[in-house]
């Protein structure tokens, strides 16, 4: 009998003994209504003098979910600690968090199963041969309501002289704690600097990860501003700062986290943030631009910008001015284009200034900004509307026709140069010419002195054209010379500058409406189309009266029937709906961050960052959307059309603009479900442009 109990007992003894063990390396478990909490240790026991780590272990019900160290609404978890004397523990190192909304919050949240580990260092000294480790944590737990979670226990663990090995039980949760812990950075470049009432954060490496979200904290910028994607080696994230903070920390810390890790640092989905917060950015130039090159931009902008719609009235009636001065010294001609130029110039310094001391002041602005302001359009639109007036004849200012600004003086022809040049870059601002957009968006983001130096090349390429004019007057005697031609000359350039009131009387419309008032093209072309009818009438009231010749009679009654024809097929046009097999076109406002979540539905999103006043926009839309092609495939792939409006001004689209180091409309978006960014579309787009956008998206 006694044989056959002596393996019974040596198996329940090495039972015990399991058990013990077991029990030695983690306290009792809790369970707090949602959240079960249990301290574990990942050593099997404690060396003297060498620091272990342990961790607060919650397992979450289903749909619940505890804090990250930062939080809006919640409060984070915490552990207090009553340790034996001489030990010293440091504070939780926080894995990665995940995003949480609710009824417009967005939170940083554990869910599921999550360790909270901490390092104990115990004395050198040590000779007991175990301890308790005496704790008490707290937490807060939501679903659709929150309620507090707490918990107080022991962990007692053995002490040896002797290296300890990984705990059985718990090694599996340590060894998956690593996957989660951000990493820090190495092989990248980063920065932070502040712009405005944001801080901007730029990441530069060789294999960046296509997308990524910043958790802060410190609680100091608006979490829904975390999002970006990756463009070509950088990403550049415009992180808003909260209503609460009334000034910027020293430092930016925090978490970047990647869905699929980051290669350069060994594939960890995250990776601390904690770099100073400087002024402005360091970087002289942008990522993928040479300084050299930007310039050269800004340059050809600029001088693109005299064939742009909203330049030419004020280019030809110059022009006329050149030709009114081919007889006089070579030294007034070029005297008159130093001065027209010092006009575009000493302009552009000013808005440049101006929207460089708004942005300093915390406005989010961007190129044009002035058409923001109803007033300022107003008046621009009735500025010219009395200029055009003067040019058809109804009453007349000065004794000459040098230009639109030539009136204000009636000594000096000079001063009337000078303001040209100020009218040609007012009326320049709504107007992003292909080479003029990457330039601005550089612009806006570099420091102010280099920010001024593209402005001004900018400026100079506009008035290129005039100072070649006035520096080699022999260009001039190609020109023809002055003569009653010039009178009805002047008379036809003045339907030019209707129909910038026109566009301008458009635009006001939409500021002064709800969403614009009109939910299409059509009062644009309903405008023009009066600028047509009146100038099919100034052709015939000028060439068809009855002392006419009979031929010039007859040329103006053809003239003038196709121009009322024009006028009233363009203001008919603008009554029709533009649809797609039979259903009009609906645009969806856009939203930051809804592009991308649209699409990783498996949508093909289409994002137009437009204004009213950006004359290439509205330029584009009647190109593009015109095209039947264009609106088939629209219909056959279900595209969801999102307009991000910058018709007034919206800091959030002026921030979106910014990730793309753009600060000008138009922009175009195109996402889908096979690409692994947004494509990003040319200035001036064509149906063509559009249809292998959308081809690349489709995942059909």
């Amino acid at each position: 009998m006694r044989l056959f109990l002596k393996p019974w007992i040596c198996l329940l003894f090495t039972l015990a003994l399991v058990i013990v063990s077991a029990s030695g390396q983690s306290s009792e478990a809790i369970y707090d209504r949602h959240v079960e909490a249990v301290l574990i240790s990942e050593s099997t026991h404690i060396q003297p003098g060498q620091p272990f780590r342990v961790g607060l272990l919650l397992k979450h019900d289903p749909e619940w979910h505890t804090y990250w160290k930062s939080s809006a609404t919640g409060y984070a978890t915490s552990i207090e600690w009553s340790l034996p004397e001489g030990f010293t523990a440091g504070s939780i190192d926080w894995p990665t968090p995940k995003v949480y909304e609710f009824q417009g919050w967005t939170e940083y949240v554990y869910e599921g199963e999550i360790l909270l580990p901490v390092i104990i260092t115990p004395p050198a000294d040590l000779s007991q041969p175990e301890v308790q480790i005496k704790f008490a944590a707290d937490w807060l737990m939501c679903k659709d309501i929150c309620v507090p979670g707490s918990m107080e226990s022991v962990l007692t663990l053995p002490v040896k002289n002797t290296s300890p090995l990984p705990s059985r039980n718990w090694s599996n949760q340590f060894k998956e704690l690593q996957d989660h812990l951000p990493a820090t950075p190495s092989g990248l470049s980063i920065q932070a600097w502040k712009t405005g009432s944001s801080i901007s954060l730029e990441i530069k490496g060789k294999a960046l990860p296509e997308s990524v979200f910043f958790f802060n904290d410190q609680s100091i910028v608006k979490p829904e501003s975390g999002k970006a994607d990756a463009i070509d080696d950088s990403i550049n994230l415009n992180l808003a700062l909260a209503d609460s903070v009334e000034s910027f920390p020293p430092r930016l810390t925090g978490v970047l986290k990647a869905e699929h890790g980051w290669t350069d640092v060994g594939g960890n989905k995250a990776i601390i943030i904690d770099v100073p917060l400087a002024d402005s950015a360091t970087a002289t130039s942008p990522p993928t631009t040479s300084w050299i090159g930007l310039l050269f931009l800004a340059f050809v902008g600029g001088l693109i910008l005299n064939l742009m719609p909203c330049v030419f009235p004020v280019l030809g009636i110059k022009i006329m001015g050149f030709v009114n001065q081919a007889g006089e010294s070579r030294g007034k001609v070029a005297a008159h284009g130093l001065v027209f130029s010092g006009g575009v110039l000493l302009s552009f310094w000013l808005l440049a200034s101006v929207l460089l001391i708004l942005r300093s002041s915390g406005n989010q602005l961007g190129w044009g900004f002035q058409l923001q302001s109803p007033g300022f359009v107003l008046t621009l639109a009735l500025l010219l509307f009395a200029f055009a007036l003067n040019m058809s004849g109804l009453f007349e200012v000065g004794q000459s026709a040098i230009g639109v600004g030539s009136g204000l003086t009636a000594k000096s022809g000079l001063i009337g140069s000078f303001f040209s040049g100020v009218l040609a870059t007012v009326v320049a601002t709504p107007c992003a010419a292909p080479f003029l957009a990457p330039a601005l968006g550089a612009a806006l983001a570099l420091p102010p002195l280099a920010s001024l130096a593209v402005f001004t090349f900018i400026a100079l390429g506009l008035a290129m054209p005039y100072l070649l004019l006035s520096s080699f007057p022999s260009l001039i005697q190609w020109l023809p010379k002055p003569g009653p031609w010039m009178e009805t000359f002047k008379q036809f350039m003045s339907f030019l500058l209707y129909a910038t009131v026109a566009y301008l009387v458009w635009v006001l419309a939409g500021q002064l409406t709800d969403e614009g008032g009109f939910s299409s093209f059509s009062l644009l072309k309903a405008l023009l189309s009066l600028v047509l009818l009146a100038f099919a009438l100034w052709i015939y009231g000028r060439w068809a009266a009855f002392h006419k010749p009979k031929s010039t009679r007859y040329k103006a009654f053809a003239a003038t029937a196709i121009m009322l024809v024009a006028s009233l097929g363009l203001g008919l046009t603008g009554t029709q709906r533009i649809s797609s097999d039979g259903n009009v076109l609906k645009w969806e406002k856009w939203e930051p961050g809804k592009a991308a979540d649209l699409a990783s539905e498996g949508n093909i999103v289409y994002v137009d960052f437009t204004a009213r006043w950006c004359v290439t926009c509205q330029t584009n839309k009647a190109s593009v959307f015109s095209s039947n092609e264009v609106l088939q495939k629209i219909a056959d792939e279900g595209v969801i059309l999102l307009k991000a409006d910058w018709t007034h001004q919206d800091s959030r689209i002026s921030e979106a603009l910014a990730k793309y180091n753009r600060s000008a409309v138009p922009f175009n978006l195109v996402y889908g479900p096979e690409l692994e960014k947004p494509l990003i579309l040319p200035e001036f787009l064509t149906p063509g442009a559009v249809l292998k956008a959308l081809d690349a998206a489709s995942d059909r």
